[in-house]
């Protein structure tokens, strides 16, 4: 029980991150298109759960290493794969293929990381 109060919590600032950086990346036009904000989020909130049980399976087969080169590389598949699952799933974003994923999965991939370093400084 003291668990899904932190998990509903980590779940929903995922949401807001992934859907500012689904949102920015809808604005400047790079490989995805999505409806409003909300439809951000919750794409947001489905990716990073796809993304996540893809990296478990993955892991369980000892294919997921956490870091380095090869780890950026199949962090990189699997974000597009799951835009691409995403945007079939999801009627409010639209994928322009698999390029559109591979270079929308890059820019949210750099987001993610400029806000890590801000985030680094400002902690």
């Amino acid at each position: 029980m003291n668990t899904i109060v932190p998990l509903l919590i980590a779940t929903a600032l995922i949401g807001v991150v992934s859907g500012i950086a689904i949102w920015t990346v809808n604005k400047l036009g790079l490989g995805l298109e999505v409806d409003n904000f909300g439809a951000a989020f919750i794409a947001g909130i489905i990716i990073a759960f796809i993304v996540g049980i893809i990296s478990w399976l993955l892991g369980l087969v000892g294919i997921m290493d956490g870091g380095g080169f090869i780890g950026g590389i199949v962090h990189l598949i699997v974000a597009a794969v799951a835009l691409m699952i995403g945007g079939r799933l999801l009627p409010k974003l639209r994928v322009a293929g698999l390029a559109g994923a591979f270079l929308a999965a890059a820019v949210i991939g750099v987001l993610y990381w400029l806000g890590g370093l801000l985030l680094g400084a400002v902690i």
